[in-house]
């Protein structure tokens, strides 16, 4: 399934407290300087049209949630999405998430959400796939002690490559059992891919790892 158009953007929405593009990032990068307050931090690697972070953010309050896309215009779009929902607690990177999680510094993310990542079908475009060998390093080297790895996609091959590659190169504990549990209305998902795929009866493949 592929993304659906997007909404145009209002543009008397400001962005500024809730977006940045890469070349807009101090350096050396450290995400923890992009929030006005110091609490646990959580990034999404693939923020999507924002669906996740809005929702999470008003649960868990406490919390600062970081976004990256590499898609300018989903981007633009997560960072509305929050902006409209006044969730200080939220900040979307417009970029790479491979060089950007480079540069984080050790243990400063209490958990890193992956949903859904392009599965590059063919098999000579697998290595672009962000569940790689140096990503999962950097995942584990830059979450605190007890932080979290959730892992979701539609595709169980991609699922049970990663899981075998997870047990290959990082000593993550987990798998853990994830329970999908039933949605009380329509935006109670964590992504809009995941509302896609339950609403069709197709399978969800979902992993949980703690450091």
């Amino acid at each position: 399934m592929g993304r659906r158009a997007l909404k145009k953007l209002d543009p008397d929405v400001d962005l500024s407290r809730h977006y940045r593009t890469e070349e807009q990032l101090d350096r050396p990068f450290d995400p923890r300087t992009l929030f006005s307050c110091d609490a646990p931090l959580e990034v999404e690697i693939g923020s999507g049209k924002g669906l996740f972070l809005c929702a999470e953010s008003a649960r868990s309050p406490q919390h600062n949630f970081l976004g990256i896309e590499v898609s300018h215009k989903f981007a633009r779009f997560a960072a509305a999405r929050s902006a409209k929902h006044q969730r200080p607690n939220v900040m979307i990177i417009d970029g790479d998430a491979q060089p950007l999680m480079a540069e984080t510094p050790d243990a400063c993310l209490a958990a890193v959400h992956v949903y859904f990542p392009d599965p590059w079908w063919k098999k000579r475009h697998r290595k672009r796939r962000v569940m790689n060998e140096p990503m999962l390093r950097h995942i584990e080297r830059t979450l605190v002690p007890g932080g979290l790895l959730h892992f979701w996609t539609d595709v169980e091959e991609y699922y049970r490559t990663t899981l075998a590659l997870i047990a290959a190169t990082i000593q993550l504990e987990g798998p853990s059992k994830v329970e999908e549990t039933p949605a009380q209305h329509d935006l109670d998902y964590r992504t809009h891919f995941e509302r896609r795929m339950r609403r069709s009866d197709l399978p969800v493949y979902r992993a949980r790892y703690q450091k």
